[in-house]
């Protein structure tokens, strides 16, 4: 039971809620509150000044990027990966600006580190107008190229680990050119986020320039050791797609869309939302072949469920997921996409 002191705070909270235009006891007021009292909690554990600086230069970090980001919710995003260091006259480089030329032609928008190389071709690509730049301080190389340089869908971060959690939670697919140790730690963050469901599926393109081995040689890799061993499954393959060919890369992307929309949970229920409905036949399929995504009952095709406050123009595929096999999961939603080809 909490104490009359408790309960004080709780009231004044409430109160300052209100003064800035949110209802306290609704859900988003309530998740306001929880934020300010988590901070008000850390002064009575004791937390000391690195530490309250930390969360809240965190907090202010993601608040601002949230910001800039907010007026385009609406349109497709891809978040692009890849060397710092690659000169313009390399091929990768203008691989990865042919690719975004692709995809910003389509109405896409593109996110970069900011910085050359890699970053500055997927900005070439796209136009300044269709960029997102999500730069870092670093002591070493240039925080943001001249093409997003002062465009206000510039955001720099402190830390890397906000910075990665808008690359991640703002994109609608990732593209990864040849690069180094942060093009990999982001691939394996984003293929792990996918596997273990703690993100959504997104097509993941590995591109190299024509007749490039660089991410084929990645991929040898993870069949000879990763799933040789048995660390990771046959469908975890699934996850992502490796070319050499840019127009083969977007249209991966943009295939994953065909009828796929979006996908959450809504209490035990996984939702597809998707464009047009299957037919009987079709939903019969998914439910013979994908049997093992179902912890109870059956895949099916409803309108917006209890709860569900956007989108509600879409039609649903739902179930009662084992919460696992994403990589099985994939397979699913590139069926849906099949069947409206």
């Amino acid at each position: 039971m909490a104490s009359p002191h408790d309960i004080e705070i709780t009231d004044a909270l409430d109160q300052v809620i209100a003064q800035v235009g949110a209802d306290p006891e609704s859900f988003d007021g309530q998740l306001v509150r929880d934020m300010m009292v988590t901070a008000l909690k850390l002064v009575r554990d004791g937390s000391n000044t690195g530490e309250l600086k930390l969360v809240s230069r965190a907090l202010k970090e993601l608040r601002y990027a949230m910001k800039v980001f907010r007026p385009y919710g609406e349109v497709r995003k891809i978040s692009v990966f890849g060397s710092a260091r690659t000169p313009e006259d390399h091929p990768h480089y203008k691989a990865a600006e042919e690719f975004s030329r692709r995809i910003s032609d389509r109405g896409w928008m593109v996110i970069t580190g900011a910085g050359d190389g890699i970053m500055k071709a997927g900005h070439g690509g796209a136009g300044k107008p269709s960029s997102f730049g999500v730069s870092i301080r670093l002591p070493f190389e240039t925080t943001a190229n001249e093409i997003i340089a002062g465009d206000s869908k510039l955001i720099t971060f402190r830390y890397f680990f906000t910075r990665k959690l808008l690359f991640v939670s703002q994109c609608d697919a990732i593209a990864l050119f040849p690069g180094g140790f942060g093009t990999h730690d982001e691939g394996f963050e984003v293929l792990t986020l996918i596997q273990t469901g703690k993100s959504p599926i997104v097509p993941l393109v590995m591109v190299d320039a024509p007749g490039d081995d660089y991410w084929q040689q990645w991929h040898q890799y993870v069949i000879d050791h990763l799933l040789a061993k048995g660390m990771i499954s046959e469908d975890d393959l699934n996850l992502y797609f490796v070319t050499d060919d840019t127009k083969e890369a977007a249209h991966h992307v943009f295939d994953f869309y065909r009828n796929y929309h979006s996908q959450r949970f809504v209490k035990d229920k996984l939702v597809l939302r998707i464009h047009r409905p299957l037919s009987d036949d079709q939903l019969d399929e998914l439910n013979t072949e994908f049997s093992s995504l179902i912890e109870e009952g059956v895949i099916e095709q409803t309108g917006p469920l209890e709860g569900e406050a956007d989108h509600l123009e879409l039609h649903r595929l739902s179930w009662i997921s084992t919460r696992k096999d994403y990589g099985i999961l994939r397979k699913l939603i590139d069926r849906v996409n099949a069947f409206a080809r």
